[in-house]
């Protein structure tokens, strides 16, 4: 790659350690891209396992025009009415032909802003992300099933997926390597196979 395609990984207080390692480790290892860590304000994040995380920046969109993608990682504190609205940054990135993905709590902030109108998507189970916000545009298109679902520029997926949701975010944001992804993809599966 001769200029580094950038990822923006949205993180809020009490974030899930184990959502985004498998994306922003590949992203950067194996495939030459450059990971940037967004939140809504300056300072240190706590993870739900108790690690300290120090944002590079915030999320106005006009300190972002550089990200080719973004991806809202869960948190124990997205259901919350307090939670930051990232609708802006969210549209400025897929109205640039972005790549938006959000896995476990991060889909109730795409759901907020209207992204999944009109795209199959998921989260954390049939009903869960009205339980959370109420009801939302597109969900009719929900999809009950337990990996991430990917509908053009759009990602998502429950927490207990980061697997796939790393594979089907790479692929949407780096098509040309879809055969490395796939090589990626059955290196990861390979855990989960039958003894």
């Amino acid at each position: 790659m001769d200029q580094k395609k950038t990822i923006g990984l949205v993180f809020i207080d009490a974030f899930a350690d184990w959502e985004f390692g498998l994306l922003s480790g590949s992203a950067v290892e194996w495939f030459g891209a450059r990971v940037v860590a967004l939140a809504p304000a300056a300072g240190p994040l706590r993870s739900i396992g108790g690690l300290h995380l120090v944002p590079d920046r915030g999320l106005d969109p006009l300190d972002n025009t550089d990200l080719d993608a973004v991806a809202v990682i869960g948190a124990n504190t997205w259901p919350s009415e307090d939670a930051p609205d990232i609708a802006p940054l969210l549209h400025s990135v897929l109205s640039r032909g972005g790549i938006v993905g959000g896995i476990c709590g991060g889909t109730l902030a795409l759901a907020r802003a209207g992204v999944f109108e009109g795209r199959r998507h998921t989260s954390n189970g049939a009903g869960w992300i009205q339980s959370q916000i109420g009801d939302y545009a597109g969900s009719s298109l929900y999809q009950d099933v337990p990996h991430a679902v990917r509908d053009a520029h759009i990602v998502s997926a429950a927490g207990s997926a980061p697997g796939t949701f790393a594979t089907e975010f790479l692929e949407a944001f780096l098509p040309e390597q879809a055969g490395q992804i796939a090589g990626m993809r059955s290196f990861i599966a390979r855990e989960y196979q039958a003894a």
